[in-house]
């Protein structure tokens, strides 16, 4: 009787269908190419009014304030990062929980925040949470627009991370429970010293691509009034005369910027996913 071999593509044969090293890499020149001749365009249209900036001069003008935009993306993903990490973390393990009271209500935070838009929490975050909070002893805290955008960034990337470890735990062989178990670890015990770090290399790739979309989806706060980069470049532009001509010009600094930040993880993500890739 002939025997049926499983289908299978080995890593020879799955290069002929990917790109290129080399081509990869003139990705960032080929936009830094289309933002110089952006400018150079707009620099032409702007020769026929010599009594206002050209695009180049005003947008080398903005760019300070910009780049203080930016910085404020930056703050704003590394917290909700953070945030989302921590929570995500009990989240998923609250997930595998041998009681169902606490496994129902974190299956259902995590597939709620999961399927639901990014825009809708922002604007439901936005407009429910009180822009001033009473403390305890008579104290206010102010939560500023940027505040509760992190926190409304940090929800959906929460109920991401919860599936990221609640997938990295089950993916553990269960002969490893079972070894221990024969010798007397608790199922604490087990978690904390033998299923938990195996778990970290498993978990990094994934962890870091939904950064990289925590960081893109960061400039949806302008929507809401938040002064980030997009925010800051639309007020430059109306500062600026709301001229056609600067719209190419300050996007593409725009996307180069988020480009050549979010592009150098996606690198060093491939990295560690094919460093820690789990034979099987």
């Amino acid at each position: 009787m002939k025997t049926v071999r499983p289908f299978r593509i080995d890593a020879e044969t799955l290069s002929a269908f990917l790109p290129s090293r080399s081509i990869r890499g003139w990705q960032g020149l080929l936009l830094l190419g289309i933002f110089l001749a952006s400018l150079a365009a707009a620099q032409a249209q702007g020769v026929a009014a010599p009594q206002t900036p050209s695009a180049i001069a005003t947008l080398i003008e903005w760019m300070p304030f910009i780049l203080k935009g930016f910085v404020l993306n930056l703050v704003m993903s590394f917290l909700a990062m953070g945030i989302a990490t921590v929570l995500g973390i009990a989240l998923g393990m609250l997930q595998l929980s041998h009681s169902r009271l606490l496994r129902a209500p974190a299956w259902i935070i995590t597939h709620l925040f999961r399927n639901s838009p990014w825009l809708v929490i922002l604007f439901v975050v936005m407009l429910l949470v009180p822009f001033e909070v009473e403390l305890p002893g008579g104290r206010n805290l102010i939560l500023s627009d940027w505040i509760k955008a992190t926190i409304a960034f940090s929800l959906p990337v929460m109920a991401n991370v919860s599936e990221i470890v609640r997938g990295a735990i089950v993916s553990i062989p269960r002969g490893q429970w079972e070894s221990a178990e024969s010798l007397a670890f608790t199922r604490g015990q087990t978690l904390r010293w033998i299923i938990l770090p195996q778990c970290v290399k498993r978990a990094i790739p994934p962890w870091m691509n939904w950064y990289a979309l925590l960081a893109m989806a960061t400039p949806m706060a302008s929507i809401l009034g938040v002064r980030e980069a997009v925010g800051n470049a639309q007020a430059a532009m109306e500062a600026a005369g709301a001229r056609p001509e600067l719209l190419v010009p300050f996007y593409l600094f725009l996307l180069l910027l988020f480009f050549a930040y979010i592009y150098p993880i996606s690198i060093w993500t491939r990295a560690i996913e094919r460093k820690y890739a789990v034979e099987t």
